[in-house]
């Protein structure tokens, strides 16, 4: 079964492992920044006398973490560029606790009331992110496993970045776009392979939406 997974994509064991614990909680720790940083933001009133608000309100900042399509890309940038799937499955994971927690804290001890049913939501995906952050590992290659697993992510990404209908598709919004392209980026090894990524990707999500 080993020898199968490495023929899609040869896990990098060079690095040592003090660097290794450094990455991880250097992650760790990013994940608990933006948890902190996308409450803070939900808590903000704007002021567009503050220079600084003004831009947050232009950039619709307040609105970029509650999309759901950051936090796949988020998570598929940790997954593809870790050394190994373990690493991937480590890395994303650890993200999320420190996400989840830091987000949940910050509401109870300066927002006032604890949104326990909401977290458990994240607290569940947040448990479910090793496995797909493994198999997330093997799309950054130009295997024909690789091509479709990133197909399977595409379609995620489609889902949560348009309206899409038997019919019609349409954009949600620019940052929802801008996310997408980004994660067709991170995926990126070859033309060729994006390009039947992004066939699987538009089909599979038109398929789901029109069932």
């Amino acid at each position: 079964m080993l020898n199968v997974l490495n023929q899609i994509r040869m896990p990098n064991k060079s690095l040592q492992m003090k660097y290794r614990i450094r990455n991880t909680l250097l992650i760790f720790l990013l994940g608990v920044v933006l948890g902190i940083f996308s409450k803070w933001l939900d808590n903000l009133s704007i002021n567009d006398a503050i220079w600084w608000q003004y831009i947050i309100g232009i950039m619709d900042l307040r609105n970029v973490f509650s999309l759901f399509g950051i936090w796949i890309f988020i998570a598929v940038t940790i997954s593809v560029f870790s050394k190994t799937p373990l690493r991937a499955s480590i890395n994303v994971f650890v993200f999320f606790v420190g996400m989840s927690v830091s987000y949940h804290l910050y509401t109870i001890y300066f927002s006032g009331f604890n949104p326990m049913s909401y977290m458990m939501i994240w607290y569940t995906i947040t448990l479910l992110t090793p496995l797909f952050a493994y198999v997330c590992w093997y799309a950054k290659s130009e295997h024909i496993i690789s091509m479709i697993i990133s197909g399977f992510i595409l379609c995620v990404m489609f889902i949560v970045s348009f309206s899409i209908g038997m019919w019609y598709f349409d954009m949600k919004s620019l940052i929802d776009f801008i996310l997408f392209i980004a994660t067709v980026i991170v995926l990126h090894v070859r033309s060729q392979n994006t390009f039947y990524s992004l066939i699987i990707g538009l089909v599979l999500a038109f398929v789901i939406r029109c069932i």
